[in-house]
């Protein structure tokens, strides 16, 4: 393991399986969490018999998104740091989504904000019957643009077009039904669909899935290119710095209604 805030492991038959350790955030990212997911990734890139890697999170929640106290902190610091976390964010996803083995996330709990596009960039997603999901960045003054890339390949725009400017929670059957989840199991039962989605990968030749999966997402022009990935960083960044990020997350802080809320 990297840092204590990803923890990652490789079995015998090269499943590796990278677990968010955060619990007591809801394994909120923050730096050292996005650092730890990267350094987990990378070690797992060395393991010549990788066959599959499976991502889970530590805890009653999946995924909440960013730390906003991490993010307020951020906001605070120069454009240069600021464009420094976002990129870090940027690739995180982007790394996911072109990751040369099958990825499968295993989601109970919320899963929230950025958790949503980790899930989008996965290659199966199935989700307990409590997960509970949003696209929750314009809540406090910030944008999704980073995942919106792998949100619009997985749901398409017209359910990005609700979901990501309501930023309403759905749940697992909904989250089903737009597409980013392929399947919903009870309570509890997210290890017993894992492993059968886990053996079935592994059952089918290593090489033939790698390019299977690579010229699907070029088939679909799904690649985020330089160019493409550098706009979402800047954009990114620069949202994080303006007053409306500042009033959504004193909002956040202060536990109240933001200064644009009419109501």
């Amino acid at each position: 393991m990297a840092n204590d805030t990803v923890l990652w492991a490789i079995d015998a038959r090269g499943v590796g399986t990278v677990t968010l350790n955060r619990p007591k955030v809801n394994n909120a990212y923050n730096g050292d969490l996005l650092q730890g997911l990267h350094d987990a990734m990378d070690a797992l890139g060395r393991e010549a018999g990788l066959r599959m890697v499976v991502l889970r999170g530590n805890g009653r929640h999946f995924q909440a998104g960013a730390d906003l106290a991490w993010i307020s902190g951020v906001a605070t610091q120069s454009p240069a740091e600021n464009e420094r976390a976002s990129r870090v964010t940027a690739e995180a996803i982007r790394r996911l989504d072109t990751c040369p083995v099958p990825t499968l996330a295993l989601i109970q709990g919320g899963c929230f904000g950025g958790g949503t596009g980790v899930a989008a960039a996965c290659d199966v997603v199935v989700a307990s019957a409590d997960a509970i999901f949003s696209i929750s960045e314009t809540r406090w003054g910030l944008m999704a643009g980073i995942i919106l890339p792998q949100l619009c390949q997985a749901i398409g725009l017209r359910q990005v077009r609700r979901y990501a400017l309501t930023g309403e929670r759905f749940d697992a059957e909904e989250a089903r039904r737009l597409g980013l989840v392929h399947e919903v199991c009870p309570a509890g039962g997210l290890d017993a669909a894992g492993a059968r989605i886990v053996d079935a990968v592994l059952m089918n030749a290593p090489q033939a899935t790698t390019a299977t999966k690579l010229r699907s997402l070029a088939s679909a022009r799904a690649f985020v290119d330089d160019g493409t990935l550098r706009d979402l960083i800047d954009e990114h960044a620069r949202t994080r710095q303006q007053d409306e990020a500042r009033e959504g997350l004193a909002s956040f802080r202060e536990k109240r209604k933001p200064a644009w809320y009419p109501g």
